[in-house]
């Protein structure tokens, strides 16, 4: 009696950006944050409204994905991490080309 071959199964997409297993929840938490800052401020900054929360968002997005840089693990994380310090600085930039902290 032969039997009928095996059919695959669908995995669901998993997005994983720690392939090792390790749970890195506070680099996780400081990419997230970059990355909602980077781009609220880019947001604001391309309204040209709030420019001092503009400000302050892409400088605490900056240092944090900077920090969170340096101690990532993974080439996922570190791709998560430029792209937010990436926007965090073109907000930032359009803060203080619309008045700063002022």
């Amino acid at each position: 009696m032969s039997q009928a071959p095996a059919r695959p199964r669908l995995r669901a997409l998993h997005l994983n950006r720690n392939p090792e297993g390790k749970s890195h929840t506070l680099i996780n938490a400081a990419a997230a944050y970059t990355v909602v800052a980077g781009v609220v401020s880019l947001i604001l900054g391309m309204l040209s409204i709030q420019h001092v929360a503009v400000t302050i968002l892409g400088v605490t997005g900056m240092i944090v994905g900077l920090l969170a840089q340096m101690m990532s693990a993974t080439r996922a994380e570190r791709m998560v991490i430029v792209f937010g310090i990436v926007t965090s600085f073109v907000g930032m930039a359009l803060g203080f080309g619309h008045g700063g902290f002022s």
